[in-house]
């Protein structure tokens, strides 16, 4: 896979930087136990694979940061423990030599308010927004999408954000629970509570990025904890506006690659205009001694994910469209 060195590939050509990255860890210091489906879930054993993860990431010795796609901690974790819960996990990540990138996703919300959580995950943001860009090497950037920005949760009851996302839960679900998709139809079982959107001014923010990506001739990485394309993910863990979402994209040459969790079984997917959709596999469900974290080589032309146990290596070579 590399050369003694670790900086050339087999083929010779050495990455332009490389990442380590995981998602859906959701510790939590209970008993296993199965989602709703009936899918084991290994809550104790999840931090294992982070503290596993940490190490060979610092063996590494190249990668210039870490990104964790979300849910670092679970919704059943007791919420007497759930601020001292989140900063475990924190301390753990910090154990990587170099910076990490944290989005938030459903269970971290379930377990605190932004105002407490944001600050925890060193994510700077106004008004609780946790979107955000930064460009690790001059030819790339990432962009984090917040997509729990339109949300029934995360934010206080009253706030206007959560009326109006429950509003448009009350138009497209007719169920009382509002996490079950029982008589929803195609994609329209998107529409769920732990599920959110995007909204108008993050909307905004994120069409001057990709303007001033394609003045630089920057290649943009996407990260967003809800999948944006159906072809990588369940219909029922997509972002609830993820068309308009992915409108926008589609009207740039930049974006090249979506990254993802939420959805633990993970997913992989390249969308018509030749933008690739990797949705990572969860580390909450992998049985004890079993990982699924990675790393990605980056190159001009392609990212390489390598992944351990159940996160799969995906090679994903971009479109030889010139960008404009």
């Amino acid at each position: 896979m590399g050369s003694e060195n670790g900086l050339a590939t087999a083929h010779g050509k050495r990455p332009l930087f490389s990442f380590g990255l995981i998602s859906d860890v959701q510790y939590a210091d209970i008993p296993d136990g199965r989602s709703f489906l009936g899918v084991p879930r290994y809550y104790r054993h999840s931090f294992l694979v982070l503290q596993r993860a940490v190490k060979e990431w610092n063996n590494h010795q190249r990668h210039k940061f870490v990104i964790n796609l979300g849910d670092i901690v679970d919704g059943y974790c007791p919420k007497d423990q759930s601020l001292n819960t989140v900063k475990k996990m924190v301390d753990e990540f910090e154990m990587f030599n170099g910076p990490v990138y944290h989005l938030i996703g459903n269970h971290c919300l379930y377990n605190l308010p932004r105002s407490k959580l944001l600050p925890l995950l060193k994510i700077k943001s106004l008004q609780g927004y946790a979107y955000y860009d930064f460009s690790p090497v001059p030819e790339y950037r990432f962009v984090v999408l917040d997509g729990y920005d339109n949300s029934a949760i995360g934010w206080p009851q009253d706030h206007p954000t959560t009326l109006e996302a429950l509003k448009l839960l009350r138009e497209k679900n007719p169920n009382v629970d509002k996490n079950n998709p029982t008589g929803l139809v195609g994609l329209e079982r998107r529409f769920l509570m732990f599920n959110g959107g995007i909204g108008k001014e993050q909307m905004e923010w994120f069409n001057g990025v990709l303007q001033d990506a394609t003045k630089l001739k920057q290649k943009v990485i996407v990260c967003c904890h809800l999948p944006l394309h159906p072809g990588a993910s369940s219909k029922e863990a997509l972002l609830w506006n993820y068309e308009e979402v992915m409108n926008l994209i589609h009207k740039y040459n930049c974006v090249k690659v979506c990254m993802s969790g939420h959805d633990h079984k993970g997913g992989y997917s390249i969308d018509s205009h030749g933008v690739h959709h990797r949705v990572l596999e969860a580390s909450l469900e992998c049985p004890p001694g079993t990982n699924a974290f990675g790393y990605a080589d980056v190159y001009d032309d392609k990212i390489s994910l390598y992944g351990t146990d159940r996160m799969r290596t995906t090679h994903m070579y971009f479109n030889p469209k010139v960008d404009l």
